[in-house]
């Protein structure tokens, strides 16, 4: 419960007989971290933070499954599947957020009533990390981003990041889960300074949190995806594919979903998965020039790829990564290791492409391209 009070009469009932009772029956252990000084953002779910609620129901929406997850990057791309799967087995989330308002809007829809909680924050304010961390047992940190602007640096989003919530959650002392989602390939001698920054993260977590637990996933595709919705767009208005570094470089495309199973599935077990590093890659490798011609009529019906040089001029960090294999380890902790199989990139997954056809979603399809309720996930 929280004290809420109105911000013109704020002074006043601030330091009157009512909130000082109230407060010595129901004691707020800092009132700036609880909302109480900022009653905007305060939150009146139940508290969370000391250990796992009773477990209540058969594991629906409507259940209750004892996680109270604060998840950091939830109106991201990977975001919206892990809000999804965590609301609809009964977990409550919350879900901080710096922009409008409107950012975490189509989250709330996807638990119970009350279940899905946004709460603004500033990411440079410690009081406001522990605020939205304070009713927590659970912390999944998805910030990261593979562009800096002139406000946000690799390094800053990917490492400082990452260090300050792991160090906030190891002052919190009642975080049982603290998952932290990286990127395949991160290493501090790769070329991509992304990479780097990945690497330079995980090694802060794991040296504040040994228990925390690093997923590591290839590159993600889905509907709202950073590599083959640019592709299939290049695709339609130039009518080729560039792709760097001639093509042959290897990555191990994921389905997105599969890898929101996966987290949730390292927080089902029985701690299992604490202080381990999970390489999440799809079942099939390609090289860049295979993924552009493997599936032809998701992608525009044929068009054809062109090879590129690994560009020396305006050489971009993204740039960089593509242009070395992306591909999950040999002894590497995988999906199976969680009890999962991922999905391969065709039918359900690369659906949405078909909106990219120039002469409309069935252009060109036949009956065996049509997806089936059943492939859905």
């Amino acid at each position: 419960m929280q004290a809420i009070t109105s911000k013109l009469g704020h002074q006043s009932i601030k330091h009157s007989p009512a909130i000082s009772s109230f407060k010595s029956l129901y004691p707020l252990s800092d009132d700036h971290y609880y909302g109480y000084v900022n009653p905007r953002f305060a939150s009146n779910i139940a508290t969370g933070g000391t250990g796992p609620l009773v477990r209540k129901g058969t594991g629906g929406r409507s259940s209750v499954s004892g996680i109270v997850a604060t998840v950091f990057g939830a109106t991201g791309f990977l975001g919206r599947y892990l809000v999804q799967q965590l609301a609809k087995m009964g977990s409550q989330v919350l879900v901080p957020f710096r922009g409008s308002e409107d950012s975490p809007r189509h989250l709330k829809l996807m638990g119970d009533l009350g279940q899905i909680v946004p709460m603004k924050y500033d990411h440079r304010d410690e009081n406001s990390i522990k605020a939205v961390m304070a009713k927590a047992n659970v912390v999944i940190n998805l910030i990261g981003r593979e562009y800096e602007t002139r406000n946000y640096s690799f390094e800053e989003v990917n490492h400082h990041m990452a260090e300050q919530l792991a160090m906030i959650a190891k002052e919190h002392g009642g975080i049982m889960r603290f998952i932290q989602v990286s990127c395949l390939g991160a290493s501090p001698a790769s070329s991509s300074r992304m990479l780097r920054a990945k690497a330079a993260g995980e090694e802060a977590v794991t040296r504040e949190l040994p228990e925390a637990t690093i997923m590591r996933p290839a590159v993600m595709i889905g509907t709202e995806d950073r590599i083959l919705n640019p592709w299939a767009f290049f695709a339609k208005k130039y009518g080729f594919l560039p792709l760097i570094g001639g093509g042959s470089t290897k990555i191990q495309p994921v389905f997105v979903a599969d890898v929101a199973a996966a987290i949730v599935s390292s927080l089902k077990d029985n701690g299992t998965s604490m202080g381990k590093v999970y390489e999440l890659g799809g079942p099939d490798i390609y090289t860049m020039h295979e993924l552009a011609i493997s599936s032809p009529r998701e992608f525009l019906l044929n068009k054809v790829p062109a090879p590129m040089p690994v560009p020396t001029i305006f050489n971009l960090d993204a740039i960089q990564a593509l242009a070395t294999d992306n591909i999950v380890s040999k002894d590497a902790l995988t999906f199976e290791d969680l009890g999962l199989a991922p999905h391969k990139v065709k039918g359900y997954p690369v659906e949405f492409l078909i909106q990219y056809r120039k002469g409309g979603p069935n252009y060109g399809s036949t009956v065996s391209e049509k997806v089936s309720p059943e492939s859905y996930p």
